[in-house]
């Protein structure tokens, strides 16, 4: 059985959808999901990168691609009322939930379905004090340790080099190598072919070193 690492923010509508597509992506193969809430703006600040939401243009392109990519898995999606939103609260309820800070995918559906079905604030207080209710969490989300260990998960993502959410991490294939990540929805084929042994991932293509070079600055 193949261990994957599911590294996600409830705040992406990405990380929403990949969770919602993977059982159809991966079915036939033998794995087990391992779930790992992460602050996705610490992602963001420790590469200097800005979310699309940041950008107004890619803003307006997100939402309107994420609905239409709902739309083509079947999966329901409303966007909530405002976005983006504080996802502090939920994410710690996650951790809060889970055996060393790592939710099952129950509680983690629940938590994604509150943002991105009904349309409804994702961070209305009484909604959230709803959802802790159900989910009836064994710790404090409020809590020093609980705090503590989503720093801790999200220095850990970064550490692997996890730079947005959804992240899928698979194990390294040889000792003293680099665990195998695919960022994105659209990556979940490419999920599947690694799992499924594709002699791709054997080859030049991903294991020999890439080129380097400065960004280029505005012209």
């Amino acid at each position: 059985m193949s261990p994957i690492t599911f590294w996600f923010d409830p705040i992406s509508p990405y990380a929403y959808l990949a969770f919602e597509r993977l059982p159809q992506a991966l079915e036939g193969c033998s794995y087990a999901v391992e779930y790992r809430p992460v602050l996705l703006a610490g992602l963001l600040k420790h590469w200097g990168q800005r979310g699309p939401v940041e950008i107004a243009p890619k803003r307006d392109w997100t939402y309107r691609q994420v609905q239409w990519l709902a739309h083509q898995q079947g999966s329901e999606l409303a966007l909530p009322a405002a976005h983006p939103f504080n996802p502090l609260p939920l994410l710690r309820l996650l951790v809060a939930c889970g055996r060393d800070g790592r939710p099952n995918r129950w509680q983690c559906e629940a938590v994604l379905h509150h943002v991105w079905r009904g349309g409804a604030p994702a961070d209305d207080p009484q909604r959230l004090a709803e959802l802790a209710a159900r989910l009836a969490p064994p710790r404090d989300p409020q809590a020093a340790e609980v705090k503590e260990a989503l720093r801790c998960a999200t220095d850990e993502a970064i550490a692997r080099g996890v730079f947005g959410v959804p992240t899928l991490e698979l194990p390294a294939r040889a000792a003293g190598a680099a665990p195998q990540c695919f960022w994105g929805l659209d990556a979940l084929p490419m999920l599947r072919a690694a799992l499924d042994g594709d002699p791709w991932f054997e080859g030049a293509p991903w294991q020999a070193p890439l080129p380097a070079g400065d960004a280029p600055g505005p012209r």
